[in-house]
C-alpha cells in the first residue's frame, strides 16, 4: 500500500505545526473548563436574594420605628409656644407674632377658643393642635359654676399682688411659687447667675425642668425690675473666646460671628446677626439686650 499521498498531506511546515499544537491545546483547555467548572448560578443568586430580603426587612422596621417616634408630641401650654414650636405645628409667622404680642402684655389665653380668636388659626389647623393643649388646673377650676353673690352693698377690700424683682429674688421667695421646690429655685438662681441678669420674663421658661404651671407662677409673682445691671458683650470687638463665654453662643457660632464680622464689617444691630448660620433666631430679641453694638 502506498502511503506517500498521506505523508504529503501531514507534511506541515514548522509554523503550521506550532499553530496546530496551539489549537489542540486551546481545545483541551476549554473541555477541561467545561468539565470541572460548575456554571450553575442558581444557588448564588438565591443566596444573594435571601441576603437582600433580610436587609430589606431590617430597613423597613427601622423606617417604621423612626416614623413612630418622629411625630410623637406631648401636651403643652399654648401660651408658651416658641417660634420653632409654632413652625413645627404649622402656624404662620403672623399667627405666632399675634400670640407673642399678646404675651408681651402679660396676658394669657385660657381656652382653645381664645387661642383661635387671638391667633386666627384655621379650624383644620386647630383640630390638629387642640388635643395637645394643656392649661393649668386653676384655669379648669375657674370654669366651674358658682352661685352669684351680689357684693354691691358691701365694703369691698381690694388686694393687689405686688410683684417682686426677679433679679433680686431669693431661694426662699421662689420656693413659695407653686411647682418650684428647693431644687428648681436653685436652678433659677444658677441660670440667673450664668446670664448675668434676667432681661425678660420669657427666660424663666428656659430653665430646664420647670413645668408650665411653675413658669406661670413665677411670672405672676415676679417681674423685671427697672434697674437691670448687665455686663453687655461688645460684639464688634470681642474675640472668639470672649464671645463663646456668652450663654447663648457656642464656640462654633462664635467663630462664625468673628469671620462674618471680618468680612462684612461691624454689626449695627441684631438684624445683622440673623444671617449667620446657626444663630438662635427665636431668641434674638433677648440676645439683643445683652449685646453692645457701639
Amino acid at each position: 500500500m502506498n502511503f506517500q499521498p498521506v505523508y504529503k498531506f501531514f507534511n506541515y511546515h514548522k509554523e503550521q505545526r506550532k499553530a496546530l499544537l496551539l489549537l489542540l491545546t486551546v481545545i483541551f483547555c476549554m473541555q477541561g473548563v467545561v468539565f470541572f467548572v460548575d456554571f450553575n448560578t442558581e444557588n448564588v443568586d438565591s443566596h444573594e436574594k435571601q441576603q437582600w430580603l433580610s436587609l430589606q426587612v431590617g430597613i423597613d422596621s427601622l423606617k417604621r420605628s423612626k416614623e413612630a417616634t418622629f411625630y410623637k408630641r406631648y401636651p403643652f401650654n399654648p401660651n408658651f409656644i416658641s417660634d420653632y414650636k409654632g413652625y413645627t405645628l404649622g402656624m404662620s409667622v403672623k399667627e405666632i407674632d399675634r400670640l407673642h404680642a399678646y404675651r408681651e402684655k402679660n396676658k394669657y389665653v385660657n381656652s382653645a377658643e381664645e387661642f383661635q380668636a387671638l391667633t386666627k388659626v384655621s379650624d383644620s389647623l386647630l383640630s390638629t393642635m387642640v388635643s395637645y393643649f394643656k392649661f393649668p388646673e386653676w384655669v379648669k377650676n375657674k370654669k366651674s359654676k358658682t352661685p352669684y353673690i351680689n357684693y354691691s352693698d358691701r365694703k369691698r377690700i381690694k388686694t393687689t399682688l405686688i410683684k417682686q424683682d426677679i433679679n433680686a429674688a431669693t431661694a426662699e421667695q421662689l420656693i413659695k411659687v407653686y411647682g418650684v421646690g428647693e431644687a428648681y429655685s436653685k436652678r433659677i438662681l444658677n441660670y440667673r447667675s450664668m446670664v448675668g441678669a434676667f432681661v425678660s420674663m420669657d427666660q424663666i421658661a428656659e430653665v430646664w425642668g420647670l413645668s408650665d404651671d411653675a413658669v406661670q407662677g413665677v411670672r405672676e409673682r415676679f417681674e423685671i425690675g427697672e434697674r437691670i445691671v448687665v455686663n453687655k458683650l461688645d460684639i464688634n470687638n470681642a474675640s472668639i473666646k470672649e464671645i463663646s463665654k456668652f450663654p447663648y453662643f457656642n464656640y462654633k457660632l462664635s467663630r462664625s460671628i468673628v469671620i462674618y464680622r471680618s468680612m462684612n464689617g461691624e454689626f449695627k444691630n441684631i438684624e445683622d446677626l440673623l444671617d449667620i448660620k446657626g444663630f438662635p433666631v427665636d431668641k434674638a430679641k433677648i440676645i439683643a439686650l445683652y449685646l453692645d453694638f457701639n
